[in-house]
Parts: C-alpha cells; sequence; structure tokens
C-alpha cells in the first residue's frame, strides 16, 4: 500500500474520531449548562461505543480503517438486493428469473390476472430472442394430448404422465408444509411429484403421484455402510404412490458434486426417512456404489424394474462429456436393456447450495442437451423406446412448448412450483 493511502486511511480514522468526541463534548455541554434532558446522551455514547469497536476490531479493514462510517458499506450491500428489485430493476431484468417471469407465476398461483396490457415488453431483434411460429389453422384443445405413457416394452406398469411435473426437492431442504402442499398439488392437478434424493417422507404421501429419486447416497434404501439395499428398496418401490423410479447421476446446478448432510440436520425423523444414525454428518459421494460404468447402470436399472414389479425405471443427467451419453446408449443396445426414461437437467438449473465454479461453468445448458440427447436416440434407432423429460428453468407455457419441440416428451418445474406453494401459503 502506498504511503499516500496509507496516510488518508489514518486522517480519516482520526476525522471520525474528532467528530465523535466532538459530538459527545458538545451534548454533555447542553446536558450541563443548558438543562438538556440526559437521554440525549444516549446517541453519542452509543456512537463512541460503535466508534471505539471498529477502531480496535481485526477482522473487517473497512471498518477498522473508517470506524462507524464503514459500517455503512455493509448496511447498504445488505439492502442491495431490495433496491435493485424495486427500484432500479426492469420487467425483463433480474436473475434467475427476471421481474415478468415471477409476477406471472405469483398471478397465477393466486388465480388473478394473468394478462398484459400495451403490447410486448422484450425486443423482438435483440440477439437471443425467443419466440414460437403460430398456426393460422389452430386445433381445439384435447386434454389427452397432454399427457404421456412411460414405459417401453421392457416395462410392465408403464404410467401415464403429465407434461408438466414437480421436479426433484427432498424433505430437509424444503419444509414439511411445503412437501405436503407440493404432493396434494399434484393430486389436483393429476400430475407427478418427484421427490428429491431425501428419500419418501410421510409429506410425500398425501395423494399424489410419486417419481422416487435415488442418488448416490441411497437414501431410503441403504445399508449401514451407504450402499444400496435391495430389501429397504423394494418395500418403498412398491408403494402404490411410487409411479416411476429416477436414478440420479448428476443434477444441473452441481454437475459431479457430492452432498452432505450435517449433523445437526440429521435429526431422528430425518434419520428414519433415509434409513440413517441420526445426529451424525453424512456424506453423499460424486458418484454411484451401486455401479462403476455404463453397462453395469444399466444391469442397475434392470434390477430396479424387477424389484419394483415393473415400474419405469430412467436416469437424471446433466451432459458433460458428449462421449459418455453415448457410450451409454451403445451399452443399452449391447446389453438390450433400454430406461423408460432419461431426465435431462440443464445447466441453468437450481439448487440451495453449491459452488461458483458448478453453478456458473459447468455442465451443457438445456437447449443444447435435449437436441444432443434426441438426436442420438434417433440415430441409434431408441427414441421411440425412451422417453425424454426436461428439467431447467421451466415456468411457463412458451418453456414446455420450446423443450417439447426441441425434444422432450415431458417437463419438470422446481422453483416455479416452489414459488407458486410459498405465494399461496403465506398470502
Amino acid at each position: 500500500m502506498s504511503q499516500k493511502k496509507l496516510l488518508g486511511k489514518l486522517y480519516a480514522r482520526h476525522i471520525i474520531w474528532l467528530i465523535t468526541l466532538s459530538f459527545l463534548m458538545g451534548t454533555l455541554f447542553l446536558v450541563a449548562y443548558y438543562k438538556v434532558h440526559p437521554v440525549f446522551l444516549f446517541a453519542p455514547f452509543l456512537m463512541l461505543v460503535l466508534v471505539t469497536i471498529d477502531s480496535f476490531q481485526s477482522k473487517h479493514s473497512v471498518r477498522r480503517n473508517y470506524p462507524l462510517v464503514g459500517r455503512l458499506r455493509y448496511l447498504f450491500e445488505s439492502v442491495r438486493p431490495e433496491f435493485r428489485q424495486y427500484f432500479f430493476e426492469g420487467e425483463l431484468d433480474g436473475k434467475p428469473f427476471n421481474r415478468r417471469q415471477r409476477s406471472i407465476v405469483y398471478q397465477r398461483a393466486k388465480n388473478e390476472k394473468q394478462t398484459i396490457s400495451f403490447g410486448m415488453q422484450d425486443e423482438p431483434n435483440r440477439i437471443g430472442y425467443e419466440w414460437a411460429a403460430h398456426s393460422i389453422y389452430p386445433k381445439k384443445n384435447d386434454f389427452s394430448q397432454f399427457r404421456v405413457t412411460i414405459g417401453n416394452s421392457q416395462c410392465s406398469k408403464p404410467y401415464s404422465a403429465s407434461i408438466f411435473n414437480i421436479s426433484a426437492m427432498s424433505y430437509g431442504a424444503l419444509s414439511k408444509t411445503a412437501i405436503s402442499s407440493l404432493n396434494e398439488g399434484a393430486k389436483m392437478g393429476n400430475f407427478a411429484h418427484n421427490t428429491g434424493e431425501g428419500g419418501i417422507s410421510d409429506y410425500h404421501l398425501k395423494g399424489g403421484d410419486l417419481i422416487w429419486q435415488i442418488g448416490t447416497g441411497y437414501f431410503g434404501c441403504r445399508d449401514g455402510k451407504g450402499h444400496f439395499n435391495d430389501a429397504l428398496f423394494v418395500e418403498k418401490a412398491n408403494l402404490k404412490e411410487v409411479k416411476m423410479i429416477e436414478i440420479k447421476l448428476s443434477q444441473g446446478a452441481k454437475p459431479g458434486h457430492g452432498g452432505l448432510l450435517p449433523a445437526e440436520k440429521n435429526t431422528p425423523e430425518i434419520a428414519r426417512i433415509r434409513a440413517l444414525e441420526p445426529h451424525k454428518t453424512v456424506h453423499s459421494p460424486s458418484a454411484h456404489t451401486a455401479f462403476s460404468n455404463a453397462t453395469e447402470l444399466l444391469y442397475f436399472i434392470q434390477k430396479l424394474r424387477n424389484l419394483s414389479n415393473g415400474k419405469p425405471v430412467g436416469f437424471k443427467i446433466c451432459i458433460g462429456k458428449k462421449d459418455e451419453f453415448t457410450e451409454i446408449i451403445q451399452a443399452m443396445l449391447n446389453t438390450n436393456i433400454l430406461p423408460d426414461f432419461i431426465t435431462i437437467d440443464g445447466a441453468e438449473g437450481g439448487t440451495g447450495a453449491a459452488p461458483l465454479e458448478f453453478i456458473d461453468y459447468m455442465g451443457m445448458a438445456l437447449s443444447d442437451a435435449l437436441v444432443f440427447a434426441h438426436k442420438s436416440l434417433v440415430d441409434y434407432g431408441l427414441r421411440s423406446e425412451i422417453k425424454i423429460l426436461a428439467s431447467g428453468k421451466i415456468i411457463s407455457a412458451f418453456d414446455i412448448a420450446k423443450n417439447m419441440s426441441l425434444g422432450a416428451d415431458a417437463c419438470y418445474s422446481a422453483r416455479g412450483m416452489n414459488c407458486v406453494f410459498f405465494q399461496i401459503y403465506f398470502s
């Protein structure tokens, strides 16, 4: 640091101390000679205490160099998102969803006005603008077309799924009220609710159809060493509410990243649901232990299909290396074992927590991944046997239509559904 800057900081600290002491002495003078009420001494004494604390603490350099005044930096930083959202953010600004997207979710959650006046707000000539080509010969709605049958020739219990479903969010990451509400909403809307990798809780069993997701921790179907347990899987997989089983290979927001359940969050209830020992930290590895290559993955899929008495089984993946996805397809031809569905999770997917390197820089975007997965299955002659589900920032009918046009048969939504719950519950 230059001598000039160092002197500047020293001068700033001395000036703040001088102002503080002057304020205190001035107030003392007013109280002593003009009989001002002593309550007015509270402000200068508080100011003196804060300046003293800031000057001698060693945790924050800004507060140490600029006592009291430096606290404004942290104050403004704490309210920065609110100021940006309410005063400066445009209708099409904001990440991961813009203000208009958030508004439409809240309006639909409360069954309020959903139309927009005064023409389009987007710029149709901007780079990246997306639009749908409409027809001058519209067809009458046929709600039977809003469902898709998942289950190929190797599946004895195919499932008629909605084209729009609740994506994976675990109990533990969400509260019991949220999980119960989402499941009851799935029952009302006649769509499926993905459990997330946290296992099947009592709050998932409110009448809605379930897609049981199994991650690397095998929560709900694991033995004492964290390996897959056949008996526990059979017990849960054959619940009438469970319609499909999804093996999570990787998640869009953090592909290749394991998980951690801290001991303080591993309550007796969570431990019972996930087949764990309570009050112990549990690590979910970054890779599965039940298989280590494409061929073993397919034999594991066949095993789960048999143990579940023929229910649809598939896997979820955020595509990274294209040749690894192609290798899985080639193994399907070699083993003649076909998953019933593949969930493509885009890198833009959300999560409760992940490192910046994973959130922003790893995995293939959903649009690119859908096109690649669809074309790969077509090239190997397997597209008619395997359905594709899409997940990644899908909240509107346009998002559904766009992703289905790129190759998806059905879609998931996590944050959109979650916003609906919170808006309804707290309204």
